[in-house]
């Protein structure tokens, strides 16, 4: 849950994951980057947030609207500008921790993987599970919420390998801790994936690394 000194959008998240998602309005709300420096984009049905150093004067948020607006190229291009580097368009999702599955054991020998070094980059404390079929990233990100990024590194597809690694990670989790998971929508077997193990979206965000 979102204490005194957490970020806004911790909140926000945390309310949406229980089914109480902000106003269907068209507002786009400017935030302060989280502690440690990300700004981002976070969008629910007719509503969004900011989160950039950025005023909310600033003329890049002139006539921009919730319905989509805060995610067409031009206005995430002129937000981020010309040094930044602008992530995926993602489904956001979210279930709580906890599995009845065996935990898997903490692993190194990923540690070169780029879905490792991509979790070290955008995340802090983070742990990686695995075993043969693949790994499982659990780390604090955006906001300090918790995170859970999956990779299936061996076996057929539709074997189940990713849930099976999913719920694995998932067991490592305290019972009851938000855990989100952020998904291309285009990679379909892992949304098929995620969801199989209880998952539900809640929204879309794209991260801008400055």
């Amino acid at each position: 849950m979102a204490g005194a000194s957490a970020h806004p959008l911790l909140g926000v998240l945390d309310r949406a994951a229980d089914g109480r998602f902000p106003a269907v309005d068209g507002v786009v709300e400017v935030l302060p980057p989280d502690r440690v420096g990300t700004w981002a984009i976070a969008e629910f049905t007719g509503h969004a947030f900011v989160l950039t150093a950025r005023s909310p004067g600033d003329e890049v948020f002139e006539r921009v609207d919730a319905f989509g607006g805060v995610t067409r190229p031009r206005f995430v291009l002129e937000l981020a500008g010309d040094d930044a580097v602008i992530g995926s368009h993602d489904m956001v999702l979210v279930r709580r921790g906890g599995s009845a599955a065996t935990a898997l054991p903490v692993v190194t020998h990923f540690d070169d993987h780029p879905r490792v070094r991509r979790a070290r980059h955008h995340r802090r404390d983070v742990r990686v599970l695995g075993d043969e079929r693949g790994l499982v990233t659990i780390g604090t990100g955006l906001a300090g919420r918790t995170e859970l990024s999956v990779e299936v590194v061996s076996g057929d597809p539709g074997t189940g390998a990713g849930r099976e690694l999913i719920l694995g990670g998932l067991a490592d989790v305290p019972t009851g801790t938000r855990v989100f998971a952020q998904v291309a929508p285009g990679n379909a077997a892992s949304v098929r994936a995620f969801l199989a193990c209880g998952f539900i979206p809640i929204g879309s965000e794209i991260l801008i690394d400055r």
